[in-house]
């Protein structure tokens, strides 16, 4: 299919992120923590660098909300929301469970989604954007068609956060003996997983917006559902996440009944 110049720009950014990446994946880098104890290397950095030298040369109007070099041009109507590399801790350890997510906002709303995560196997692309269905290395992807949470399989992601409030790991606990399988996948591929129809659930706390905005276009337009655990779509201070086949969404919601507790 044909990309628009919306999709077209966010592909060119993050296989240009991707440069980086693999310039510096497995290179032993130093290492700088930031104030929110997270680390941050040369590669994020310039992967993120990358990413906005793409995106501004070819929307110099939009805004730029980037994890490493924060926001830009904030009045605009359209906004790229962008994480480098979504798991630097991954990175820095020298496994593959990260990813570059780039997303765009148009008006307050979702519109755009790129999932790259170059050095799993031999790579994963996932990409959607309203209206037009979502992707898989070029593979159109579709959520499952189950309907009963018995027969499901939900993955959990940031556990450690989930269990910081006994009520909360009380509900969080019935919806984990209520379906068939749980897993812990996390990051990005969780999120492939369900856009593919292979998971039906995800329930995730301490997220930023960064990281899972373009993973909700992607799994909203592969049929899925995802909010905030209250049920609200997603917005830029949403901090929870309940990700589903749509089928199975009210079940889960009203397994973790709100579940304020767990937001960090």
């Amino acid at each position: 299919m044909s990309h628009s110049p919306y999709l077209a720009a966010a592909i060119e950014a993050a296989r240009a992120g991707e440069e980086v990446i693999r310039k510096y994946y497995q290179s032993n880098l130093a290492i700088t923590v930031k104030a929110d104890r997270t680390p941050v290397t040369v590669a994020d950095v310039e992967t993120e660098q990358a990413i906005k030298g793409v995106l501004t040369t070819a929307f110099p109007e939009h805004g730029f909300f980037g994890e490493e070099t924060g926001r830009s041009n904030a009045d605009s109507e359209y906004l790229w929301l962008v994480d480098p590399i979504d798991g630097t801790k991954s990175f820095v350890r020298e496994y593959p469970f990260f990813s570059t997510q780039i997303a765009l906002m148009h008006r307050g709303e979702l519109v755009l989604g790129v999932s790259n995560a170059p050095m799993f196997g031999d790579g994963e692309m996932a990409y959607a954007e309203r209206g037009y269905g979502s992707f898989l290395n070029g593979s159109r992807i579709r959520v499952s068609d189950f309907d009963a949470l018995d027969a499901a399989t939900l993955s959990l992601g940031n556990i450690k956060t989930l269990t910081k409030d006994e009520s909360c790991w009380t509900r969080i606990g019935e919806l984990i003996r209520s379906v068939s399988r749980i897993r812990g996948f996390g990051d990005f591929y969780h999120y492939h997983l369900l856009a593919s129809g292979k998971i039906e659930l995800i329930v995730e706390s301490d997220v930023n917006i960064l990281d899972v905005a373009a993973l909700s276009v992607i799994i909203g337009e592969a049929g899925g559902t995802v909010t905030q655990f209250d049920g609200r779509p997603l917005d830029l201070d949403a901090t929870t996440i309940v990700a589903s086949n749509g089928r199975l969404h009210g079940a889960a919601l009203d397994a973790i009944g709100g579940c304020r507790a767990c937001v960090s």
